[in-house]
């Protein structure tokens, strides 16, 4: 799934603490990070510092109803 223009990162990491199953970031060399780890959120936080809002990112999502989650927390805005 691919995601574009996050303006809420922190609000964005909520969601995915939240989430049962797996949650990995792919890399545009086709690396996969996984972003439950507050290790890897952290590094991507620090990445985006310079940036107000996430141009566009690639997530694996293992289960159906995170996906829900993901896409909710989308449609409503990304802003909250």
């Amino acid at each position: 799934m691919k995601l574009e223009n996050v303006s809420n990162v922190e609000g964005l990491f909520k969601v995915l603490d939240s989430c049962k199953g797996k949650i990995e970031l792919v890399s545009e060399e086709g690396d996969r990070i996984n972003l439950k780890s507050k290790l890897s959120q952290m590094i991507l936080t620090a990445n985006l510092l310079n940036t107000a809002t996430i141009k566009e990112l690639e997530l694996l999502v293992s289960d159906p109803e995170d996906m829900k989650k993901v896409i909710s927390f989308m449609m409503r805005g990304a802003a909250e």
